[in-house]
């Protein structure tokens, strides 16, 4: 019976517990007067992924448009296009997006799944595009014989595609699309 004053402790705990809950359960559902909402708003489901742009231009990011008094529903979870299409990429250098899942990739100090295809020497086996050779390169642009240590955690630059909508509208333009542009003024 070692163990004995570790289950009195566990069993006060247990007890202390149950007594809180039942205390927040009794207590949480009074309702006071002045807190008191007409149930037509109360039931009102505000939409996850609405987008709403204060009047001062700002977006509100945090809760969507749901005032801080209501419960709003959080938005579906985004599907991951596995169409094994490249994306376009909008600017020099960009890290490409992964054009498939990788749900239960391993990617740790000790393993790397993304290498099993990416790896220079396994990409025409797998048909993938090979990992760039700046990802062979040290600090110092020394070459080495495996992937770089800086460049070994794929996610940190690579994210998977998918069907999420674009919060945020962007009217970026790349390079090419401003060259082939006409000049303004019609010269």
């Amino acid at each position: 019976m070692r163990n004995k004053p570790l289950l009195i402790v566990a069993g006060l705990v247990l007890l202390l517990s149950v007594l809180v809950f039942a205390a927040g359960w009794m207590f949480g559902s009074l309702k006071r007067p002045d807190d008191a909402q007409p149930a037509a708003t109360a039931s009102t489901p505000v939409g996850a992924r609405a987008i709403f742009v204060p009047g001062d231009g700002q977006i509100d990011a945090l809760r969507r448009g749901v005032p801080v008094d209501k419960e709003g529903h959080p938005p579906p979870m985004a599907r991951v296009e596995n169409t094994d299409i490249r994306r376009v990429r909008n600017y020099p250098m960009q890290p490409p997006t992964i054009p498939h899942a990788i749900d239960g990739y391993q990617v740790d100090k000790n393993s790397n799944r993304c290498m099993l295809c990416h790896a220079r020497a396994n990409a025409a086996t797998f048909q993938a595009p090979p990992v760039s050779v700046t990802h062979y390169m040290d600090r110092d642009d020394q070459f080495l014989a495996t992937i770089s240590p800086r460049r070994y955690f794929c996610s940190q630059c690579h994210v998977v595609q998918t069907d999420a909508p674009t919060l945020v509208a962007n009217g970026f333009r790349d390079i090419d699309s401003l060259m082939a542009a006409p000049p303004p003024g019609g010269h």
